[in-house]
């Protein structure tokens, strides 16, 4: 995996940003074909269509928006000096599209955090916003370490600090984001949306700061957004036949654990407060059951002190009302 990473981070250098974005539906038809090799999972022949026929369909359809990508994507490529970051970073454009985006940022992170907004769209806008940032910083900073091996030092240029702070600092927050949707919704399904509005934005901020699609004819534009659509659609139908984990569910119940008595005739459960925190509060209300508030005493046992035949003073009978 760190290795594949690397070489991601290593394409940037080489390629339009356009380009290598939309290319991660590579590793979503790698991951549909050895699952289903490698997992071995038991299946009669009479449910293969039902389970499987969908996947195939979506890595044919993977497979072909992947070609439309790869042979109608921008070719113009720049190298990445430091002047020419700088003068992307200032440009009226971006400087236009990021305060756009700063907007949509605080006003999505507002919802979800003050609003309880946890719809996934909400939660995976704020990590493609977020992603958008970590893709153009990447391939500023891999270009500049690229120049820089070539024998074209670009470190000394304060923009390539910038660059690899802002990249640090949205890739954390991006897997911030991300981890808390993976506590909250399927694998699947956050690979599937997050893969198309990642995608997306990722394009748009590539088009908007390197200027990707300048000197394009509307052909290549038009066939390039037709293989992002079936690419899209593609990736949708690899991850939707998934099976669904069972969600993890919080409680204690005291009749299930070994050695320990039901505490009357029903049974009861400890639970959580899972609005507030994850400590465990008192139990729940029940004023009309009278006996199990029945006072509790300890019983009376002896010590020996010097001699066997005394006998010590017996522990005190705690008695306790229903208040307390």
């Amino acid at each position: 995996m760190l290795l594949g990473e690397l070489g991601v981070f290593a394409s940037y250098a080489f390629a339009p940003l356009s380009l290598i974005v939309p290319l991660s539906a590579v590793s979503v038809i790698a991951s549909a074909i050895i699952g289903i090799i490698f997992i071995k999972e038991k299946w009669k022949p009479k449910d293969f269509l039902r389970r499987y026929v969908l996947s195939f369909v979506g890595c044919g359809l993977a497979i072909v928006g992947t070609y439309l990508l790869v042979t109608f994507a921008p070719n113009s490529h720049e190298k990445m000096t430091g002047e020419n970051i700088t003068k992307h970073l200032v440009s009226w454009p971006f400087l236009l599209y990021m305060l756009v985006e700063i907007i949509l940022f605080c006003l999505l992170l507002y919802f979800y955090k003050e609003r309880n907004a946890n719809n996934i769209v909400v939660i995976l806008l704020l990590v493609a916003l977020l992603g958008s940032m970590t893709v153009v910083t990447v391939k500023a900073v891999a270009g500049m370490l690229i120049l820089s091996i070539q024998g074209n030092l670009q470190l000394d240029y304060p923009i390539f600090y910038v660059m690899f702070v802002c990249m640090v600092a949205t890739a954390v927050y991006q897997a911030a984001f991300l981890g808390q949707a993976s506590q909250m919704y399927d694998s699947s399904l956050i690979a599937s949306v997050g893969y198309i509005l990642s995608t997306t934005v990722a394009i748009t901020a590539g088009a908007i700061f390197y200027l990707d699609f300048i000197g394009e004819d509307v052909l290549h534009v038009c066939m390039f957004a037709l293989g992002c659509l079936i690419a899209f659609l593609g990736v949708f139908l690899i991850t939707r036949n998934r099976k669904r984990a069972i969600p993890f569910e919080p409680y204690i119940s005291m009749d299930a654990m070994p050695g320990m008595q039901t505490m009357h005739d029903k049974g009861m459960t400890v639970q959580p407060d899972l609005k507030a925190s994850f400590s465990y509060g008192a139990l729940e209300n029940n004023d009309n059951i009278s006996e199990i508030y029945a006072p509790a005493t300890l019983p009376v046992m002896q010590e020996e002190h010097g001699s066997r035949s005394a006998s010590g003073v017996p522990y005190r009978v705690l008695e306790h009302t229903k208040k307390e």
